[in-house]
């Protein structure tokens, strides 16, 4: 299939290779064009200008998966309403605000193109692994770019259709506010050990015994222990933890539904509270856990 990929940063790069592994037909564009470049030497199309992008496809249906940041998404889509031909398909695959994503479909369907929401989690693994993806939007239009997902997922990721649209970026939404809960949890006991009662005890070692089996086994705790394998103390760690939006979404909607979220909550305001200087052991293992599974930068600044 025949698809361009808008944003090549960490994800992004490694979605438009996954596809192009896979054989599919990638176009890449990006604001940076050594980003194209490096794509483009891999056996890619490169479009350095969103005209490229239209003259690919002339003659036939655009495909268009956007990875950027959310805050961006408003002005991209505008420019792209403007260029590409109409019943064109956009997917946005970033952490948009689930209530942004249905009035925007709505503003790509009145100019004749449908826009669908998926969901990307997988971090900076997920070309190795595989992608996990969350899908909201028509259904039939789902289907015509279901070999993508099929790709993307490859070897253990997978992906869910979930209806209407907005609600891929819901459950991806979701998904993310039980990640700050569970970092928090994990973070937390760690600093239990390195500050409680018994002095010097291995924190690595204990990491990789609840790695066997114990009930929280997880892959977020393996990351874990490698983070403290590689920097036990966390030196050189500032421990400003920046939070993503997702777990703010996710408390206003618990707050319209009166939906009680106490965890996620405090995994919120702990992050809120760790860009005022309130820092510890427990934010700075946060921010090395953001680093290894997402590769955002450790000492990053909100």
């Amino acid at each position: 299939m025949k698809i361009a990929i808008d944003g090549l940063g960490k994800m992004g790069a490694q979605i438009a290779k996954k596809l192009h592994e896979g054989g599919h037909e990638v176009i890449v564009y990006n604001r940076s064009p050594k980003s194209i470049d490096e794509m483009a030497a891999l056996g890619m199309k490169p479009a350095y200008e969103k005209e490229d992008v239209a003259k690919y496809f002339e003659g036939e249906q655009a495909i268009l998966w956007i990875m950027i940041p959310s805050d961006a998404v408003d002005q991209e889509l505008a420019e792209w309403m403007k260029i590409l031909p109409k019943d064109s398909i956009l997917i946005d695959g970033g952490n948009s605000d689930f209530r942004l994503t249905k009035k925007r479909a709505e503003l790509v369907a009145q100019s004749g193109s449908v826009l669908m929401d998926v969901g990307t989690s997988g971090g900076v693994w997920g070309y190795q692994n595989g992608f996990c993806m969350m899908a909201g939007g028509d259904a039939e239009t789902f289907k015509k770019i279901e070999s993508i997902l099929k790709t993307l997922k490859n070897p253990t990721g997978d992906y869910r259709y979930f209806g209407e649209s907005g609600a891929g970026h819901y459950v991806k939404m979701t998904h993310n506010a039980i990640e700050y809960g569970m970092m928090e949890s994990l973070a937390e006991g760690y600093r239990l050990l390195k500050e409680g009662p018994y002095k010097n005890l291995d924190l690595v070692s204990a990491g990789e015994v609840w790695q066997h089996h114990s009930v929280i086994t997880s892959w977020l705790n393996e990351l874990t222990v490698g983070a403290l394998k590689e920097n036990s103390e966390l030196k050189d760690v500032e421990g400003v933890v920046v939070e993503s939006g997702e777990a703010r979404f996710a408390l206003e909607v618990g707050k319209e539904f009166q939906i009680e979220m106490p965890s996620i909550q405090s995994a919120f305001d702990v992050r809120i509270a760790s860009q005022k200087g309130k820092i510890n052991f427990a934010t700075k293992l946060l921010a090395l856990m953001r680093n290894a599974f997402g590769g955002h930068k450790i000492n990053e600044q909100k």
